[in-house]
């Protein structure tokens, strides 16, 4: 017998089982983290403080969550520097739950579109440090694994400069 899927009121596939702080389904009545509200949608400062809070916290997938949705409400200049950083957040997650690959792929496809930002950084982020610490935290999982990764490292500073 399969369980039904969640839905929301509209029938669109929801998935309210608990998560753990890689975002991973946990089984249904498990006890998860907090989850990021699906109609959340913060800008700016706002997403950047939210996001941070949720790094610092490590939960990655939840800051991936928050920066998605500022990236779907940004203006079209800065749709593609919220996309990076959501993209950021992505490989920071597969790193924490061991797939390098996909880590690599992630943290390279953020860095690169960090790199094409030209202008003054919306909600003071620290665009080039942000970047910097992409590029090089794939390098080191290209070479090292993710085994030997400390919590810092998947805990980059949006504002100011990168721990470490």
């Amino acid at each position: 017998m399969t369980t039904p899927r969640d839905r929301d009121a509209a029938g669109r596939a929801r998935n309210a089982r608990p998560r753990d702080e890689a975002g991973r389904p946990l089984p249904h009545g498990a006890q998860g983290v907090e989850r990021v509200p699906e109609d959340l949608q913060l800008t700016g400062d706002g997403a950047v403080t939210e996001a941070q809070r949720l790094l610092d916290a490590g939960q990655p997938f939840a800051a991936h969550e928050v920066l998605e949705g500022a990236w779907k409400a940004a203006p079209e200049p800065e749709r593609e520097l919220w996309r990076a950083l959501a993209q950021l957040a992505v490989g920071l997650t597969h790193a924490q739950r061991g797939n390098a690959r996909g880590a690599v792929a992630l943290l390279d496809r953020a860095a690169g579109h960090l790199a094409t930002w030209d202008g003054a950084a919306p909600a003071a982020l620290a665009i080039s440090d942000v970047r910097a610490h992409a590029g090089a935290l794939a390098r080191r999982i290209e070479r090292d694994g993710v085994a030997d990764l400390a919590d810092d490292d998947l805990r980059p500073r949006l504002r100011g400069a990168i721990r470490g």
